[in-house]
């Protein structure tokens, strides 16, 4: 979702803005939680309509398995990791810097910064 504030009139004290709905272009990250509704057949289709249209990482989490899997666009084709599971950690291509401990998905409760 974009803002757009052309419509301003400097003359009011409120800003007009646009809803401009959509997406242009492809996301650089996409992480999707596997429900017991997803199917093999949806999912390789998300996977294939996400690589044609050059999502540089797409991350499946699987909350059943309780495992991670990642796949990184090299040269227009995804490289699958490794499924990864508690004690992993884990970084990402698009966010450099970016380490992830996949134990913390899957812990109940929420971990405040003084556990």
């Amino acid at each position: 979702m974009q803002l757009s504030n052309e419509g301003t009139n400097v003359h009011e004290r409120e800003p007009k803005f646009e809803l401009i709905t959509g997406c242009i272009g492809a996301p650089d990250l996409v992480v999707e939680i596997l429900s017991p509704s997803n199917n093999r057949k949806e999912l390789k289709l998300k996977f294939d309509v996400y690589e044609e249209n050059g999502v540089k990482e797409y991350w499946i989490v699987s909350p059943e398995s309780q495992t991670l899997q990642i796949n990184v666009l090299v040269n227009h084709t995804y490289q699958s990791s490794r499924l990864y599971s508690h004690g992993d950690v884990v970084g990402s291509s698009v966010l450099p810097g970016y380490e992830l401990n996949v134990s913390d998905i899957f812990e109940d409760g929420i971990r405040t910064s003084n556990q």
